[in-house]
Order: C-alpha cells, then sequence, then structure tokens
C-alpha cells in the first residue's frame, strides 16, 4: 500500500525557504528531501496554513494538536497519525517514516587513492603521502 505523507506548515509566504531577503535553510533542505521522496514513490501532500486553513480544520488530528498552540507546527502526518510535531524532520527519518530504504553506496577505500586519482607507484609512494597534484 502507498505511503501518503502530509506536512501541515505554520503560516509562512511560501515553503521553499526562498522567499524574503533571506534564505530559511532548514526549510529549503526540507523542500528538497520532500522531492526527493516523492521521486521514491512517496505521495506528499503540504499545506500551508495562510494559503490552505481548511485543510487544518477539516482534519481531525492536526485540529486538536493545534489546540495546544502554533508552536506544535510543522506537522508531519503518515496516515492520519502525528509523526513528526514541531520541527522538519531530516531526509533519513521522512524514508524511515515512509518506508523507503535508503541505500548505502560502496565507497573505495581512502587509502587507496588520492585527492587527484590513484597514487602513483614511485618511492614516494611508500611514504604516506597522498597521491595529490
Amino acid at each position: 500500500m502507498p505511503t501518503t505523507l502530509r506536512v501541515f506548515d505554520p503560516a509562512m509566504c511560501c515553503s521553499s525557504g526562498v522567499c524574503g531577503p533571506t534564505l530559511d535553510a532548514d526549510l529549503a533542505r526540507f523542500a528538497a528531501d520532500l522531492d526527493w521522496l516523492q521521486k521514491q514513490g512517496v505521495t506528499v501532500e503540504r499545506y500551508n496554513l495562510s494559503q490552505q486553513p481548511g485543510a487544518f480544520a477539516e482534519t481531525a488530528v492536526v485540529k486538536d494538536a493545534l489546540a495546544r498552540g502554533l508552536e506544535v507546527l510543522p506537522l508531519v502526518l503518515v496516515g492520519d497519525r502525528i509523526a513528526v510535531e514541531g520541527s522538519y524532520p531530516s531526509r533519513e527519518t521522512l524514508a524511515a517514516l515512509a518506508g523507503v530504504v535508503v541505500k548505502k553506496l560502496d565507497v573505495a577505500p581512502a587509502a587507496s587513492t588520492g585527492c587527484c586519482g590513484p597514487k602513483k607507484a614511485t618511492a614516494e609512494s611508500s611514504s604516506n603521502k597522498s597521491g595529490c597534484c
């Protein structure tokens, strides 16, 4: 069964983090993480309190949470359950909530290469010098 993640943001002019005079790095990271999650096949719905107040009023669990105050925002719901409250989760947390498996890439051991590629087989390479230019 496909997972749907719903994000309920506090009132703001945009969800990307790039509006206004300064960049909100946390919002920009989160927007990129949600985009990544969608590319993994997860359905993501995002609501902004200032632009879609009806979604907040119509979702019982969100309405109940807001009775405690606006500091509960942002809310991240998986199905009809609050999974994260009051902060924007990391990509790893989003993946876990959505059931997405994150595969680690195999990386060659650092000792076998230098910053510019493999070490040259010279008398110098017997010392611990890197293969950097």
